[in-house]
């Protein structure tokens, strides 16, 4: 927690996730709140109680700019750290700048679960709810999602095992949660059914002789990493 508060900036009230490329640059990337657990906990076991407000502030930051009105999310928002406004808004993992990556929109569907967790500001469970039901909406029949989920066609597109299994750990997590019963019983349901298709032939690698837990995730499709065990 230590090391990650030391990428937090108070203008821009977020970490830092990317260096570079130049000095203007100041890129967040939807994956870290995932890495908010980390202050929180920090913060929570003895160590510095400004860990927390940098949790909370950079899930703010990341609400107000990664995530669009209908709940789908940007990847990498880019500020400018003398002012602390955004210079850039991008996708680069997704199929284009204004899509939605779905393993980035797992991350946010997890990340402001644990934030709503550990704060209890129901701001966060609004945006948990939001990104999960974008993500659970645009599920495929078998539930496990393909790489982005605004392709212009899906056909030949590699799903994301790990997109998946994130959410669906999100899910379980958000449906503990939910103060709404209804809406509990449906992110309980929707996690089921994510895990009864990952833990299927299809998906989970055992007897493949991969050396993933699961088959079919796509780490980088732009870059050329799909078909592959992933470690997250």
């Amino acid at each position: 927690a230590a090391s990650l508060a030391t990428r937090y900036d108070p203008l821009v009230r977020a970490t830092r996730s990317w260096d570079g490329p130049t000095s203007s640059d100041f890129r967040v990337i939807i994956d870290n709140m995932m890495n908010l657990e980390i202050l929180f906990l920090g913060a929570r076991g003895g160590g510095s109680p400004s860990w927390y407000d940098m949790a909370v502030n950079h899930a703010l930051t990341t609400r107000a700019n990664h995530v669009r009105a209908d709940g789908s999310t940007y990847q990498i928002v880019n500020f400018d750290p003398a002012t602390g406004n955004v210079s850039s808004k991008d996708t680069l993992q997704g199929f284009d700048a204004e899509s939605t990556w779905s393993r980035g929109q797992a991350w946010g569907l997890h990340g402001f679960t644990i934030a709503y967790r550990e704060s209890g500001d129901v701001r966060f469970l609004d945006t948990a709810r939001a990104t999960a039901e974008y993500f659970v909406a645009h599920l495929p029949a078998d539930s496990v999602p393909y790489w982005d989920f605004e392709l212009p066609s899906t056909s030949g597109q590699p799903r994301d095992s790990s997109a998946a299994a994130i959410a669906a750990a999100g899910l379980l997590e958000l449906a503990r949660l939910e103060p709404d019963t209804v809406r509990a019983d449906h992110w309980f349901a929707a996690a089921r059914a994510i895990l009864s298709a990952l833990t299927s032939p299809t998906y989970l690698a055992e007897g493949s002789g991969a050396a993933s837990i699961l088959l079919h995730g796509t780490r980088n499709l732009p870059d050329g990493g799909f078909d592959e065990g992933l470690i997250y």
